[in-house]
C-alpha cells in the first residue's frame, strides 16, 4: 500500500557517477510524489524525466536486456550493421506490441526508458546484456556477470502467450539461452518468417 516510483533509462552507472550527463525517466502515479522525486535527484548532468507510466517505464526496462542480448548475438555472429539495426527496430515492436496489451503508453516506449535505454543497451559493448549475446554467438560461453536479459526472457514468453502475442526475438533469445535451439537455427528461422505489413 506504499506509493511507488520507477527510475530507469539509458544510464551506464559510472557515467552517472562520474557527472557526465544523463536524462531517465522517473515514473510514479502520483504526481506529487513523481515531482518530489525529480526535485530531489535532478542536477545540472542528471536530467529525471517525470511519468506517470509505471507500467510503460517497467516493461521498457525489462525488454531492452532480451532485445540487447539478441543484439549482442547478432554482433557477435558477425551480420553486419543493417542486421543490428534491423533487429532493434523490430526489439522496439515488441516491446511496443507487449506495451499496448499491458496498458503502457505509446510515448513511454519510444522515450528514454523504452527506445533510449534500448540504444544503450543494444549498441554498447560495455552492456552486460549485449556482451552476454556477443560472447554467445562466439562460443565463449557465459559471463559471470549479472545479465538480466537472461532470466526476463523465459518470463517474457509466459507472458506473450498469457497474452497471445507474438514476440519472435524475445522467444527466440529464450530458446537460446534454454539450450533448445542453436543460435543459427534460431536466426534462420526469424529470417524465414512470412513477410507482413510492418505495423500490423
Amino acid at each position: 500500500g506504499r506509493p511507488t516510483a520507477v527510475l530507469s533509462g539509458p544510464t551506464f552507472a559510472d557515467e552517472v557517477a562520474r557527472g557526465l550527463p544523463a536524462a531517465i525517466s522517473l515514473a510514479a502515479r502520483e504526481r506529487a510524489l513523481g515531482e518530489a522525486l525529480v526535485a530531489a535527484l535532478g542536477s545540472a548532468t542528471f536530467r529525471p524525466y517525470r511519468s506517470g507510466d509505471v507500467t510503460g517505464v517497467l516493461l521498457g526496462g525489462a525488454v531492452k536486456n532480451v532485445i540487447g542480448l539478441a543484439a549482442g548475438i547478432v554482433a557477435g555472429r558477425g551480420l553486419g550493421e543493417n542486421a543490428r539495426a534491423a533487429l532493434l527496430t523490430r526489439g522496439l515492436a515488441e516491446m511496443a506490441r507487449l506495451g499496448r496489451a499491458m496498458g503502457a503508453r505509446p510515448e513511454t516506449l519510444m522515450g528514454l526508458a523504452g527506445l533510449g535505454d534500448l540504444v544503450l543497451t543494444g549498441t554498447s559493448a560495455r552492456s552486460r546484456n549485449y556482451s552476454h549475446g556477443l560472447a554467445l554467438a562466439r562460443g565463449e560461453g557465459r559471463s559471470g556477470a549479472l545479465v538480466e536479459g537472461a532470466a526476463t526472457a523465459e518470463a517474457l514468453v509466459t507472458l506473450a502467450a498469457r497474452l497471445e502475442l507474438d514476440l519472435p526475438i524475445s522467444a527466440a533469445v529464450a530458446e537460446v539461452l534454454a539450450g533448445r535451439l542453436a543460435i543459427d537455427d534460431a536466426m534462420d528461422g526469424l529470417l524465414a518468417r512470412p513477410f507482413r505489413d510492418e505495423h500490423a
